[in-house]
């Protein structure tokens, strides 16, 4: 993982990811982590009507972020269910 980017939390992710089983956050985490490689790993997909905002699959999660490539940034927005998420 050689990545000069680095992950920053909104504070109601870090909540959504404490609530979870073990697995669920080991996955969670696992997939985070694939953001920071080059390019990019995981299920991504541009928000439609978001500008700037993306979307991470990981199983029945998703994880909505954006990249800032100039602080080399990535800002975790949000973490929650599929169904749930995009409300």
């Amino acid at each position: 993982m050689n990545s000069d980017y680095k992950l920053i939390y909104h504070k109601s992710a870090v909540k959504f990811i404490a609530k979870l089983e073990t697995t669920s956050q080991e996955r969670i985490v696992t997939g985070l982590k694939g953001l920071l490689s080059k390019p990019p790993e995981g299920d991504i997909k541009n928000l439609k009507g978001h500008k700037g905002l993306y979307r991470l699959r990981i199983g029945s999660y998703r994880v909505i972020f954006n990249i800032d490539h100039e602080e080399q940034i990535i800002y975790i927005e949000a973490i929650g269910n599929r169904g749930d998420i995009y409300k």
